[in-house]
């Protein structure tokens, strides 16, 4: 439901922020108090038009801000399936306003106006005079019969679109497979030239990742070679080496040896520095042996790299996906060796997903020409409940002209309000009020199915009075039991069976006019409904009649 409503910088508003409550939301003041301007500020939040005239004088930018609470698991599904999260249960919806453009938020991550209009359409549903309404199009029509007809067209509408999207798989792949022999051929030989180039190669699973290991120990192996030989250069036996060096010392070093305990000491240490030194060349000598391989291997493995890799860049990221690669083309050109066979089969599998199609498609337009028969009949009840006394209302089908997941049922929703007039389509016929009042009738209809839980009615009350009226109160309250609803109106009659209250008022403020809103008590509640009622002079009387009203509403609905 629609938990608050934030407002700033629009029209007469500088800021105000609403609790909307559960069940029947009803907002009344006295005329050019701004009514308008408050439900109209939750379609510009919903992505309306707007012109900058809308932004208050003096001001930057202007602001809406919705915040919904999601309780129904179905809502919360359908959001989910639009990428929106409700966090803790709660969803915002916000859209600041500026010169020339807008920015739109869900849960205050910018999104395209296209996916908040989605996302309010599983919210809140707006009837208001002069609004586009939903009820116009035949797509929501047909939908609004699919919601009431419910469990009888489930069963129906999956097979349907099961069916469907098994006939569009082979309608494509038909399509795809009209070439004529030449292009066939072509591709044939095509085909056959890449099967056999990766079948030459015999490439095993996994032969790349173990090449390429290989290969890099064959570079680093060179690579040691190369310092270990050179090392070895400077410290074995040689004219110039590091050994050749000691052993030249050692001759110097023996003659004063003999003559000196000291002498003898460093000669001794120089002979222990020469055996390290010899053993260490055998030990260099022999791991330098450990690292020799063979060009002509290094060459091999080189080669067989390259020639994987060349594989890889045409074929796959790996011998795996080449090798599925390759069974793919192996299938594609047996198909192309005995075409005429694979056509017939898809052919057969095509015309036996249509039949399917048709089959499930007619059983759903059965169900549902039966099932509009009385929710027509029942909205013709309303209608006739709400002063549309000689009414007649009936849903009309006729048939796309290409299948659809949903079928292929094109209906119509056609009324004649008056005597000897023929039926035509609600777009043709209904003004804005009456429009308003025919979406209530549907609405009763729906009230324990249809799944949006916020309806907002503007001015449903517009050109009717009396008995009427207080048909279109009762109704707005049954509708109440299970949605939350929120209403403008002038009538006390409807204004009587409100669960909250609200007053919009315009003040002057420091030479500035300002709208408000603010929610009444009990007693303010009557008090406005006297005002309703009796106009500039508020009698005894008056007030009597207004509380009155207000405890046979609460009598009436069980308040």
């Amino acid at each position: 439901m629609l938990q608050n409503l934030h407002v700033k910088n629009l029209a007469l508003i500088d800021e105000v922020e609403i609790d909307f409550q559960r069940g029947l939301n009803i907002l009344t003041g006295e005329t050019g108090a701004g009514k308008s301007i408050i439900l109209g500020s939750v379609s510009l939040a919903l992505g309306a038009r707007y012109s900058t005239d809308i932004l208050r004088k003096g001001a930057q930018y202007g602001l809406v801000e919705l915040t919904f609470t999601v309780e129904d698991e179905k809502q919360e599904r359908r959001l989910n399936e639009l990428d929106v999260f409700p966090e803790d249960g709660t969803v915002v919806l916000s859209r600041r306003l500026m010169e020339g453009r807008s920015t739109s938020k869900i849960n205050g991550e910018t999104v395209p106006i296209a996916l908040l209009k989605e996302v309010a359409g599983v919210l809140i549903d707006i009837h208001g005079q002069h609004e586009h309404q939903s009820l116009l199009y035949k797509k929501r029509q047909l939908e609004l019969l699919d919601t009431f007809a419910s469990d009888a067209v489930r069963e129906a509408k999956e097979n349907v679109r099961a069916s469907f999207a098994q006939y569009r798989k082979w309608a494509k792949e038909l399509q795809e497979a009209d070439s004529d022999e030449a292009e066939r051929a072509k591709e044939a030989a095509f085909l056959a030239f890449e099967i056999r180039e990766i079948e030459e190669a015999g490439l095993q699973d996994g032969e790349d990742e173990e090449l390429e290991e290989l290969y890099r120990r064959m570079v680093n192996s060179r690579r040691i070679a190369e310092g270990v030989h050179e090392a070895h250069a400077y410290t074995s036996e040689g004219s110039g080496s590091a050994s050749d060096a000691l052993s030249r010392a050692a001759r110097c070093l023996s003659d004063a040896a003999g003559l000196d305990e000291g002498a003898r000491a460093l000669y001794d240490q120089l002979l222990e520095v020469d055996s390290l030194l010899n053993d260490f060349n055998r030990e260099l000598a022999d791991y330098e042996k450990g690292l020799e391989f063979s060009d002509e291997e290094y060459a091999r493995t080189e080669s067989r790299l390259n020639e994987i890799n060349r594989l890889k860049t045409k074929y796959g990221h790996t011998v795996e996906e080449i090798r599925a690669y390759c069974e793919e083309k192996k299938s594609r050109l047996l198909v192309l060796e005995d075409y005429d066979r694979y056509l017939e089969e898809l052919k057969e599998k095509y015309e036996k997903s249509l039949k399917h199609l048709e089959m499930h498609t007619s059983t759903l337009s059965r169900i549902r020409r039966e099932m509009s028969l009385r929710f027509a009949e029942q909205i013709t009840e309303g209608l006739q409940d709400l002063n549309f006394a000689d009414v007649r209302f009936e849903i009309s089908f006729s048939e796309l002209p290409e299948y659809t997941a949903n079928g292929k049922d094109d209906a119509a929703y056609l009324i004649s309000m008056n005597p000897g007039e023929p039926l035509l389509p609600l777009c043709e016929v209904a003004s804005g009020g009456e429009l308003s009042r025919i979406m209530l009738a549907i609405k009763t209809v729906m009230a324990d199915r249809d799944d949006i839980p916020t309806l907002i009615f503007d001015e449903i009350d517009v050109g009717i009075s009396g008995r009427t009226a207080q048909k279109v109160s009762e109704k707005m309250a049954v509708i109440g039991r299970t949605h939350q609803v929120i209403c403008i109106t002038h009538l006390a009659q409807i204004a009587a069976q409100a669960d909250a209250h609200y007053l919009i008022e315009k003040t002057v403020e420091d030479g500035r006019t300002r709208t408000g809103i603010r929610q009444l008590t009990d007693g303010e509640s009557v008090e406005e409904l006297a005002r309703i009622l009796g106009g500039a002079k508020i009698t005894d009387a008056v007030l009597e009649n207004a509380r009155e009203m207000k405890e046979l509403a609460r009598s009436g609905s069980g308040k």
